[in-house]
Protein backbone atom coordinates (compact mmCIF):
# COMPACT_ATOMS: atom_id res chain seq x y z
CA UNK A 1 0.00 0.00 0.00
CA UNK A 2 2.90 2.39 0.77
CA UNK A 3 4.31 1.67 -2.56
CA UNK A 4 1.29 2.34 -4.23
CA UNK A 5 0.61 5.60 -2.61
CA UNK A 6 4.78 6.69 -3.28
CA UNK A 7 4.03 6.05 -6.69
CA UNK A 8 0.71 8.12 -6.60
CA UNK A 9 2.18 10.85 -5.35
CA UNK A 10 4.98 10.79 -7.44
CA UNK A 11 3.00 10.92 -10.52
CA UNK A 12 1.01 13.81 -9.36
CA UNK A 13 3.57 15.59 -8.17
CA UNK A 14 5.24 15.48 -11.90
CA UNK A 15 2.17 16.60 -13.16
CA UNK A 16 1.65 19.32 -11.33
CA UNK A 17 4.97 20.86 -12.08
CA UNK A 18 4.03 20.24 -16.06
CA UNK A 19 0.57 21.92 -15.13
CA UNK A 20 2.03 25.10 -13.54
CA UNK A 21 4.62 25.62 -16.16
CA UNK A 22 2.32 25.17 -19.15
CA UNK A 23 0.21 28.26 -17.71
CA UNK A 24 0.92 31.43 -18.81
CA UNK A 25 2.61 33.80 -16.44
CA UNK A 26 1.59 36.84 -15.89
CA UNK A 27 5.31 39.05 -16.07
CA UNK A 28 3.70 42.55 -15.04
CA UNK A 29 4.41 42.95 -11.40
CA UNK A 30 1.53 46.09 -11.14
CA UNK A 31 -1.42 43.45 -10.10
CA UNK A 32 0.67 42.07 -7.05
CA UNK A 33 0.41 45.70 -5.54
CA UNK A 34 -3.41 46.39 -7.27
CA UNK A 35 -2.80 48.47 -9.85
CA UNK A 36 -5.14 46.62 -12.47
CA UNK A 37 -4.32 49.28 -14.87
CA UNK A 38 -7.23 48.06 -17.12
CA UNK A 39 -10.36 46.06 -17.16
CA UNK A 40 -11.10 42.85 -15.00
CA UNK A 41 -12.50 41.26 -18.03
CA UNK A 42 -8.85 41.46 -19.85
CA UNK A 43 -7.52 38.61 -17.49
CA UNK A 44 -10.40 36.38 -17.28
CA UNK A 45 -9.53 32.78 -17.82
CA UNK A 46 -11.27 31.43 -21.11
CA UNK A 47 -11.02 28.59 -23.23
CA UNK A 48 -7.76 25.86 -23.29
CA UNK A 49 -6.40 28.26 -20.06
CA UNK A 50 -9.12 27.83 -17.93
CA UNK A 51 -9.52 24.30 -18.21
CA UNK A 52 -5.56 24.00 -17.78
CA UNK A 53 -6.35 25.82 -14.35
CA UNK A 54 -9.37 23.82 -13.34
CA UNK A 55 -7.01 20.49 -13.85
CA UNK A 56 -4.33 22.38 -12.04
CA UNK A 57 -6.71 22.60 -8.87
CA UNK A 58 -7.66 19.39 -9.23
CA UNK A 59 -4.33 17.70 -9.85
CA UNK A 60 -3.30 20.09 -6.24
CA UNK A 61 -6.41 18.36 -4.49
CA UNK A 62 -5.45 15.14 -4.68
CA UNK A 63 -2.15 15.62 -4.38
CA UNK A 64 -2.67 17.20 -0.87
CA UNK A 65 -5.19 14.67 -0.19
CA UNK A 66 -2.93 11.69 -0.94
CA UNK A 67 -0.60 13.51 1.33
CA UNK A 68 -3.05 13.56 4.48
CA UNK A 69 -4.40 10.32 3.61
CA UNK A 70 -2.17 8.66 5.73
CA UNK A 71 -1.67 10.66 8.39
CA UNK A 72 -5.42 10.52 8.64
CA UNK A 73 -6.05 7.00 8.33
CA UNK A 74 -3.31 6.72 11.08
Amino acid sequence: MFQLLSIVQLVLAILLIALVLIQRANTDASGAFGADGGSGAALEKRGAEKTVYRLTLLVALLFVASVLFPIIKG
